[in-house]
């Protein structure tokens, strides 16, 4: 039925009510009469049979209900009912009724104030999971199913403070924010962070660059002999993955030179290293090399990174180097700083540099430089050397039905993903230097039956869309009230690429069933991610400043996916003060409006009727709400 004719969702689970269904089907029946001229049962006074079976039954029935109370109690938090709200159905009813809203949500039990549902290994030990450990597999993505969903606000830790501001959070947050120091004591000497009092300090070391990864970045630029030192290489190094980041101090000293990281690392033993990363407003986010592709299309990054990330590159035909591979760009580079490649005087050392050598040179990769504790590989422009090969080389070549782009929830390969016959040709993937890239129509905009006049277009249409939303919002905010950005549904990238001049990142988040759009973000020199809005995403709670949804809630429908589940993680992952960007449909927004004192988004808002333009679908209106910093006391827990 719509939603309209909804009563205000009840908080009990709906497992539980389903549970208690299970257990009224789990009484016993009635005994059958004794046949005709029996004695009974079993020959005893018939008063004193039909008291024992009645007793019985009495037990059993009590013993599922007590079952039943301890699975509750202590089993999982169980989801009550979930209000579904689709597209079609908001523009088919009635205005909704001024009281008609959730009246509350609970708040989170504080042990989940940094849960991130679909990397949570108790729910591995839940659900019994059977998953292989040397593959990684436990710390890839693994969603709870619909019942055990948590439906509850993410609660802030005790004593939480509205983060440092950028440019100072690169080098100090608040300790309360994130209450683990376990990294700092671990890796004192090698200065990832230090511990003064109510804040963390971040030094810019690392594992392979004690003495601050601003050096280190200018020695890679002097192995590659790039003009002035800069890695940047005049703007033809934009894109950079690191994997097994730390606390991403590789990436935060590349943003001066215009380089962004994609900073990625897994949450393993160095528990919460991305949750600071996000929180010194660094780009980063959670992901591991496993047994699934990265979230990523092919021929993204101009240059990996890897510095002791403790990646079994060898592993399985050298299928996780091949990942890498795939989404390195013609001419790319991977960089390698670890023991394997200085340290021969250990015999496993000197073996594993052997091996990966070898591998490496099969793939095609060649030695641009090595100098002290580093390798520099570069990976070739055409399809020459693969096809110089012997016949049967391994690893051999990928299918013809390969789709290289596909990486939502896709196993990895162990092949060679060959170029096409254009990036062969031109030997190159034609981008122009950053920044004129951003607005230059990219190459593999023909890929996905997009002109260059649309993508003009569509550039300066999220320009006056973009001076709007801030025009709106110019009398709540200053100038760094904002750091870390995420488009929700991103599309062609149009909303990143009209805050270059302001100080922010932006995730860019392409819904899979676009996923193709994401090459042309990267080839723009922005950065982002696959995902399905029907789960949850892979970062920590209050990661975000600003999240901005175009169209989102509408196109949820055709999942049948629920608005107010969409609306629960925005909470998760919105930092209190931030901000919400929701451009949708008249309905949606109405409906949206009346769930705002639930989510404790009411510290301010904005409504306004857009001028339409090209992209424009329908009636929409535009929503600015700001999150407010509420009093985590114990309530109602979930």
């Amino acid at each position: 039925p719509p939603a309209a004719s909804r009563a205000p969702c009840p908080r009990v689970p709906a497992a539980r009510r389903d549970g208690e269904r299970d257990a009224a089907a789990m009484k016993p029946h009635p005994p059958p009469p004794p046949p005709p001229g029996s004695r009974g049962w079993g020959g005893g006074a018939p008063g004193r049979r039909r008291a024992f079976a009645c007793a019985l039954a009495g037990a059993a029935l009590a013993l599922a209900l007590l079952c039943l109370f301890h699975g509750a109690a202590f089993g999982p938090t169980l989801r009550r009912p979930r209000l579904r709200l689709r597209a079609s159905q908001v523009e088919a009813q009635a205005p909704l009724p001024a009281g008609l809203a959730l009246s509350s949500l609970p708040v989170c039990d504080a042990r989940h104030s940094e849960l991130i549902p679909c990397l949570d290994r108790g729910l591995h030990h839940q659900l019994r999971l059977r998953l292989n450990l040397s593959l990684m597999e436990h710390y890839e993505r693994h969603c709870p199913p619909a019942p055990r969903r948590l439906n509850c606000l993410i609660p802030s830790p005790d004593g939480y403070l509205v983060p440092i501001r950028w440019p100072r959070s690169r080098d100090e947050v608040w300790t309360a924010n994130i209450p683990h120091t376990h990294l700092a004591s671990e890796k004192s000497d090698q200065r990832w962070m230090v511990v003064n009092g109510d804040k963390i300090n971040f030094p810019g070391g690392g594992t392979h660059f004690h003495y601050g990864a601003d050096k280190y970045i200018v020695n890679l630029a002097q192995m590659l002999g790039f003009p002035n030192d800069k890695l940047n290489n005049e703007g033809n190094i934009r894109n950079v993955l690191d994997v097994g980041c730390g606390v991403a101090s590789f990436g935060a000293y590349l943003l001066p030179l215009d380089i962004i990281a994609m900073s990625l690392a897994p949450n393993d033993v160095h528990e919460n290293q991305i949750q600071f990363a996000l929180e010194r407003g660094i780009p980063s986010t959670l992901g591991v090399l496993g047994t699934r592709r990265l979230p990523y299309p092919s021929r993204s990054f101009e240059l990996a990174h890897c510095s002791r990330c403790r990646i079994d590159w060898l592993q399985r035909d050298g299928i996780l180097l091949l990942e890498v591979d795939r989404v390195l760009r013609p001419g790319g580079y991977f960089v390698y700083s670890s023991p394997e490649a200085y340290a021969h005087h250990d015999p496993v050392n000197r073996k594993i540099w052997k091996q990966m050598s070898n591998l490496a040179q099969r793939m095609c990769w060649r030695i641009a430089s090595k100098e002290g504790q580093t390798v520099i590989w570069v990976k070739p422009l055409t399809n020459g050397c693969y096809m110089r090969r012997e016949p049967r080389a391994l690893p051999p070549m990928c299918g013809h039905d390969d789709d290289p782009d596909a990486a939502w929830n896709v196993l990895m390969k162990a092949c060679i993903t060959p170029y096409s016959k254009r990036v062969n040709k031109v030997k190159g993937s034609e981008l122009l230097p950053w920044p004129q890239r951003l607005t230059a129509p990219p190459p593999r905009l023909e890929e996905i039956g997009i002109s260059s006049k649309n993508f003009t277009e569509d550039n300066e249409i999220w320009n006056s869309r973009v001076a709007q939303y801030w025009k709106l919002m110019k009398s709540e905010i200053q100038k760094y009230s904002f750091r870390n950005v995420m488009d929700m549904n991103a599309n062609l990238g149009g909303f990143a690429a009209s805050l270059r001049k302001k100080d922010v990142w932006v995730m860019n988040v392409v819904p899979f069933m676009e996923s193709g759009k994401l090459k042309i973000i990267y080839d723009r020199g922005l950065i982002g991610t696959i995902h399905n809005w029907c789960e949850s995403f892979s970062t920590y709670p209050r990661t975000y400043d600003l999240l901005h949804a175009w169209l989102l809630f509408s196109e949820m429908e055709n999942q049948g996916c629920g608005l107010e589940d969409l609306l629960i993680e925005m909470d998760r992952i919105m930092r209190p003060h931030g901000y919400a960007i929701i451009r949708d449909k008249a309905a949606v927004i109405d409906y949206i409006k009346k769930l705002l004192p639930t989510l404790r988004w009411d510290d301010w808002s904005s409504e306004v009727k857009p001028k339409r333009d090209a992209l424009s679908s329908g009636d929409e209106r535009v929503l600015i709400v700001r999150k407010r910093l509420w009093d985590q006391a114990p309530q109602a827990s979930s």
